[in-house]
């Protein structure tokens, strides 16, 4: 111990006994009366209410504006569309699409492209929302081209549906985007399905989209294990027509991809075009009374006014260009 502490307390550095405690006061019982207990359960179940929870204020405004407002809409989800296939062989795998992009009961594109780069190798079907689908392969393919700068080595097709599913995931469905990732690379060739929440399936051939139900249905009963890169690009081209002919959401022509084990990638836009009404516009001849003859409608006045020129200006030159006879002469 200190100096100071063995001065205080003694030369046997030793600390004095503490004096006894004083026993505590007893306090007296309490009766509660049946007035306090009354506002105790009235707390306790306003705690319980404001606690937390589900809030339903919403839906009481719903129907609030549904009550007043007679033509009110309510909101509704849109309905997508789409068939995507793949199916994947010995020596290489397809993949295939519909090319019709709806908004709801109305079709916004006729050749939509619903098969996307993710890289050299590896390629990936989308249906769902088409921004959903679109923006996060394009954000997952450069996560593959960084990864493989860094690695020096081509990403494995496992890698990228990793990184698709993680992505997913992290959302919890909010991201629509239905995906079929299909690639080669030195393990062989690989097909996976993978879902708006995050789930993956892996499968020799796989059908996801509204139409899927019926390109299921080709794909359970044409599909053999032994097919060629041939018999799987027919068996793909069924399976998405019978998605255009039996889905709503489905049409216009079917797409194909195909990637082989040595890294060659065959893409085929329209290989396909059921929906095509080229043909029967060359074969239509309009009739001679839809057709009104020159005079039909009278001319009561033409007239022509030129747009008056540009006046022309100098052109300065930056230096004077000076002759043989030492003159300066100056360009306009």
């Amino acid at each position: 111990g200190s100096p100071r502490r063995s001065a205080e307390v003694g030369p046997g550095f030793c600390t004095p006994p503490r004096p006894p405690r004083a026993p505590r006061p007893r306090v007296a019982s309490m009766e509660v009366s049946t007035a306090d207990l009354e506002q105790r359960r009235l707390q306790v179940q306003e705690l319980e209410a404001t606690r937390g929870g589900f809030c339903f204020h919403n839906a009481r405004r719903n129907e609030m504006i549904m009550a007043n407002a007679a033509d009110a809409v309510a909101p509704r989800a849109m309905k997508t569309g789409t068939t995507i296939v793949g199916c994947r062989v010995a020596d290489c795998v397809v993949l295939g699409a519909d090319t019709r992009a709806t908004g709801g009961d109305e079709v916004c594109d006729k050749n939509c492209a619903k098969i996307h780069y993710m890289t050299p190798t590896i390629y990936c079907c989308g249906a769902g929302t088409a921004a959903d689908t679109e923006m996060v392969t394009q954000m997952i393919s450069s996560q593959l081209e960084l990864l493989a700068l860094n690695t020096k080595s081509p990403a494995r097709v496992a890698t990228a549906c990793t990184l698709l599913k993680r992505r997913l995931f992290r959302y919890h469905g909010h991201i629509g985007a239905a995906l079929i990732l299909g690639g080669v690379d030195a393990t062989g060739t690989h097909l996976y399905e993978i879902h708006p929440h995050g789930s993956d399936w892996q499968g020799p051939y796989l059908c996801m989209g509204s139409g899927s139900l019926a390109a299921t249905a080709v794909m359970e009963t044409q599909y053999r294990e032994d097919l060629d890169e041939a018999g799987a690009v027919e068996l793909v081209k069924n399976a998405i027509l019978a998605g255009v002919f039996n889905d709503l959401g489905s049409g216009s022509n079917v797409d194909v991809t195909v990637i082989r084990r040595n890294g060659e990638v065959v893409q085929t836009r329209g290989v396909e075009k059921p929906n095509d009404v080229a043909p029967l516009r060359a074969r239509y001849e309009r009739p001679a009374k839809l057709v009104p003859r020159k005079g039909t409608t009278y001319v009561l006045e033409e007239s022509f006014v030129p747009h008056p020129a540009p006046a022309e200006r100098p052109v300065a030159v930056p230096a004077a260009a000076a002759t043989a006879e030492g003159e300066v002469k100056m360009e306009t």
